[in-house]
């Protein structure tokens, strides 16, 4: 089981969890107080701030999708009070734009959910050339080609025309697929 008992002694082992699912930021957050975390746990972006701003963490786990706004918000301001802190940005709507955008702001990792406690805590600890291990069930080929086109989708303003143009295919077949639901 990883724990933060390899960080320096005297290190701060203060966490923030930021999710709007509440018995999942609860079994998150008691796993984590196993694993030697202090733990504080934040169910709004309005919340997550707050703390962000009263008590800076040395960790975070935050949601991305939240409902009164987009938890890229929170990670911002710890940025800003402590640009130290080690941030994972978790997600049941994963989508490469997202990921880039997450890392661009700062998030030392990107994970999909259902993501366990020890994979979070491997993507906290992980420094410098030190990767996490690989995931256990990575994305299909259809999976990332899907990702791909609603990336693409997405950089032409939700236009089907124009993304089927880019993707040199015909806009029918776009529409069809753009239809379907994402694959596993």
């Amino acid at each position: 089981m990883a724990d933060i008992s390899e960080l320096a002694p005297g290190a701060e082992k203060t966490i923030l969890l930021l999710d709007d699912d509440e018995p999942f930021l609860r079994r998150l957050a008691k796993a984590m107080e196993k694993r030697g975390f202090d733990v504080e746990t934040a169910g709004s972006v309005a919340a997550g701030r707050a703390i962000a701003t009263a008590r800076p963490p040395a960790f975070a786990v935050v949601d991305l999708r939240l409902e009164d706004g987009n938890g890229l918000d929170v990670v911002e301001v710890l940025r800003e009070k402590r640009p130290d802190a080690r941030v994972v940005v978790l997600t049941g709507y994963g989508a490469i734009a997202t990921a880039v955008a997450a890392v661009k702001i700062g998030a030392v990792d990107y994970l999909s959910k259902p993501a366990d406690a020890a994979d979070i805590v491997n993507a906290l600890l992980a420094t410098g050339d030190d990767l996490p291990p690989p995931p256990e069930n990575p994305m299909s080929a259809d999976r990332v080609r899907w990702e791909h086109i609603q990336r693409v989708f997405e950089l032409c303003d939700r236009n089907v025309s124009e993304t089927a143009r880019r993707l040199n295919m015909h806009r029918r077949t776009l529409q069809r697929i753009l239809a379907k639901r994402s694959p596993r």
